[in-house]
């Protein structure tokens, strides 16, 4: 891994000055980290706040830039206003990321910083992301991209850093909890947010809350499903008191891309 973080150090090195698009995970994390190491006040993270992020997310993003040092900035976004992404098609995640780099490039424009760079790997190229493509509009850079880092390799350059959110499971964003097609509105994220909050709260780590209207298909990892079957009085009450009727439990656990399963089936309006 030295090498892979020699790499990323010249790279960013070379960028100058970067705002770096900081949601609270270990990607943009350890980009953030990395700049802030080389480029010290010429770096800057940018962590945007909506309905659609974790109360939790905000706190954890706060705390990891105060830990190392690192200028970072909380500015609101309003991507949920927007009907394009309210409406909830399969390019949802344009919109949300077109509003992010308009933010950033207004914020960059402000601290005269040269470039915007994210979090995004080697790895995410291959599911269906259409915010990849609100980053090529905006000429955002990709640091692991361009060096071919993997999520692994940003995993373990992230744990050889000695940062502690090198296992952190991923965490996208509360919209991606509602089927496509399904609007997006701040009761429904308030009331994935309030479930997924009490199951961290049980102890649970790697987990996902799916809307169904008032049903809630969970998701946790395939290591963690004995224990949440054995729970499954306890889960049923605190989803329940986030507002839903009905909770079941995915048998096939937490996978990564399972909201896009359906991208290619009919959805339904609502």
């Amino acid at each position: 891994m030295a090498n892979r973080i020699d790499d990323l150090r010249g790279l960013l090195r070379d960028y100058g000055s970067a705002l770096v698009c900081f949601s609270g995970g270990v990607d943009s994390a350890l980009v953030l980290a990395v700049a802030h190491e080389q480029l010290g006040s010429r770096a800057l993270g940018l962590t945007t706040t909506s309905e659609s992020l974790l109360p939790d997310e905000k706190n954890a993003a706060e705390a990891f830039a105060a830990r190392i040092g690192a200028r970072h900035l909380l500015v609101r976004s309003n991507e949920i206003h927007d009907p394009r992404y309210a409406e909830n098609s399969v390019n949802r995640c344009y919109y949300c990321k077109s509003e992010l780099y308009s933010i950033a490039s207004r914020v960059a424009g402000e601290h005269g910083l040269a470039h915007i760079a994210n979090g995004t790997n080697q790895d995410d190229l291959g599911d269906y992301r259409p915010g990849l493509d609100a980053a090529r509009e905006a000429n955002v850079r990709s640091p692991f991209v361009e060096l071919k880092m993997s999520k692994q390799d940003v995993r373990d350059s992230a744990r050889a850093m000695g940062l502690e959110l090198w296992d952190k499971p991923a965490s996208a964003c509360l919209s991606s909890r509602i089927p496509y097609g399904t609007s997006v509105t701040a009761d429904r994220l308030h009331m994935i947010g309030a479930a997924e909050s009490a199951l961290r709260g049980l102890g649970f780590r790697q987990l996902r809350v799916r809307y169904h209207d008032n049903l809630a298909r969970i998701e946790v990892a395939s290591a963690e499903l004995e224990r949440a079957f054995a729970e499954r009085a306890r889960i049923a009450e605190v989803v329940r008191a986030a507002g839903f009727s009905y909770v079941t439990l995915d048998l096939e656990g937490y996978r990564t891309g399972s909201h896009n399963e359906v991208v290619r089936l009919p959805v339904l309006r609502g």
